[in-house]
């Protein structure tokens, strides 16, 4: 018996991905689909669930900050088959170096804002005008000069 595949438009897939109508036209213009695109009656495109999952791996690598170039041709080795699982793994840990250096960054930000947020929480709470959820600032207060002697902005 014949596989039935279920048949989704470009407002259905656009739906389920968030990714736009215009988003998805670009992607199948630039050669991100593993399978081509089929049309249906009239020429509209009809996609099917694996195109569904394979745009979710091309939506989290780009959120990742994987290139268009670095993404075509991984959808390339992959729509080539067996055989290059070396290629793509040579691809992908370079991305996974990109993207650790990128969290490495990020944390090192996140650190600095956390010290940040507390050096002025402390600074605000030693001068009585804690300003936080359900607390009011006196009125008249003005705003906290960037440093003070012993601080730095």
């Amino acid at each position: 018996m014949a596989e039935v595949t279920a048949s989704l438009s470009i407002g259905q897939i656009a739906e389920r991905t968030g990714l736009s109508v215009h988003t998805l036209r670009f992607y199948e213009q630039e050669g991100l689909f593993v399978s081509p695109v089929r049309r249906g009656p009239g020429g509209r495109r009809s996609y099917t669930e694996d195109d569904v999952d394979w745009l979710t791996v091309c939506i989290i690598l780009r959120a990742s900050g994987m290139p268009l170039p670095a993404l075509r041709r991984y959808t390339d080795l992959v729509r080539e088959g067996a055989g290059n699982e070396e290629e793509r793994l040579a691809l992908l840990r370079e991305h996974h170096g990109r993207v650790t250096s990128q969290i490495d960054r990020l944390t090192q930000s996140l650190d600095l804002i956390t010290f940040k947020v507390g050096v002025y929480e402390d600074l605000l709470e030693q001068d009585g005008r804690a300003a936080g959820p359900g607390r009011r600032r006196p009125s008249g207060g003005g705003d906290v000069p960037a440093s003070r002697p012993g601080t730095s902005a």
